[in-house]
Formats: C-alpha cells, structure tokens, sequence
C-alpha cells in the first residue's frame, strides 16, 4: 500500500532513538498512525510541530502492519503560535481531540476542512468563542450533536433572558451566546461556561462510557484562560 496525502500532525511518540510514531489527520485517508525514520533528527523534529501541515508518503506492506511516513512540510502553522501560550495550548487540545475522538484509517474529508477552519479561527479576535462553535461541529460530525438549540429552555430572570437544560436530576445554565449566536455580550465567564458545558457532554456521554478520561491537554488550556 503506498499513497500520498495533505495531511496535519495529531500526535507523535518516541519509537527508537531515531525514530518517531505520529498520527496524522489526512485529507482522503482519515487518521493514520506511521513511523517517521529519523524523526527525531534537528532537521525533521523541527517540522514535527503538533499542528502542522505536512506532505506525507505512506508505505505499508499490510493492512495489519504500521507503515512508515515520508514527511515535507507544507504550511508551519503552530510556530507562529510560540509567543501566544492560551492559543498553543488550544492547538495542543484540539489536535489531542482529534486523535482522541476519530477512528483510524476512516476517511472523513469534512473533519480534515475542520482543522483547516480551526487555523483560520485562530487569526480572529473572538477565537475563544469561535473555537466553542468548532468544537459543537467537531462533535456534530461524529455523530454527537448536542441540539442545544432544541433542547434549551428558556426563562427570563430580573429582565434577563436565560436558557438553561433540566433532567430528573439537574437544571443546568446555557450561556446565552451558545442559544443566540449574534449575542456580542460574551465575556470570559460565559466562554469558561461553555467550555465547561461541552467538557462536560464530552466526559459523561463519550469518554467515561469508552473507559477515557478528559485529556489533560484539555484542562490546561482551559486553566490558561482563566
């Protein structure tokens, strides 16, 4: 089997003194896991960014077999990001969600557009908000829509709009912008909220029935922004 793609740096792990496992999100493959010879020379590593946009050659004998990856560096997107900790954190966190949430070798090209969207969020001066959408798009394309818009609730409180989602158990706060996307009034206390609220839906209805946790490069962006 041998192919080449566009493809984005999800993740990468030490194999061998001079070599490397990623995990790349590619345009017409979906997610694959390779080996990079000499992956951990000066010359490579410095491509190997979580984040960036890569070339890559993919060389398998068997489908039941890793393969091995050619890389060349197409678009260095995450260094532009060094200086900026809240956004190379956020880069970190969404590259982990993808590799966490996709399935391997399952061609997906929507996801692969989202990434490209992901980097153009970044460049925006409501990039916080922004990425909230995102990740709701990211998990609608896997099958894990929310329908906050059909679920929410709303009340009014002193003059004030808000939405909120009741079960047998709880009654749980919709921060407005989430309901009303022209809603300008979001500050960094509705942005943690609905943070808050899609960490929530991802740890009890996706990871803990998988047996996985909340990545830990998740609670770290959000503790940056806080």
């Amino acid at each position: 089997m041998n192919w080449d793609d566009s493809a984005y740096l999800v993740s990468k792990n030490r194999y061998s003194e001079n070599s490397i496992i990623a995990e790349v999100f590619t345009e017409n493959h979906g997610k694959i896991s390779g080996i990079i010879f000499g992956g951990t020379s000066k010359k490579i590593k410095n491509y190997l960014q979580i984040g960036n946009k890569i070339y890559v050659n993919y060389n398998s004998k068997s489908v039941t077999r890793i393969g091995y990856f050619k890389i060349e560096i197409l678009k260095a997107l995450t260094p532009l990001y060094f200086d900026e900790n809240q956004k190379l954190s956020c880069i970190t966190s969404a590259m982990h969600l993808i590799k966490l949430l996709t399935a391997e070798a399952q061609s997906n090209k929507e996801i692969f557009k989202l990434i490209d969207k992901f980097f153009e969020i970044l460049t925006s001066d409501n990039w916080i908000k922004r990425y909230i959408f995102w990740e709701l798009e990211l998990l609608k394309l896997l099958g894990y829509d929310l329908e906050l818009k059909t679920m929410a609730e709303k009340e009014i409180v002193d003059n004030e709009v808000n939405y909120y989602v009741k079960s047998s158990t709880e009654k749980k706060s919709i921060p407005n912008f989430l309901i009303d996307e022209n809603n300008i009034d979001v500050n960094l206390k509705n942005l943690l909220n609905g943070l808050k609220l899609v960490s929530d839906y991802l740890e009890k209805s996706i990871l803990k029935p998988n047996n996985l946790n909340l990545p830990t490069s998740r609670t770290h962006f959000i503790n940056l922004l806080k």
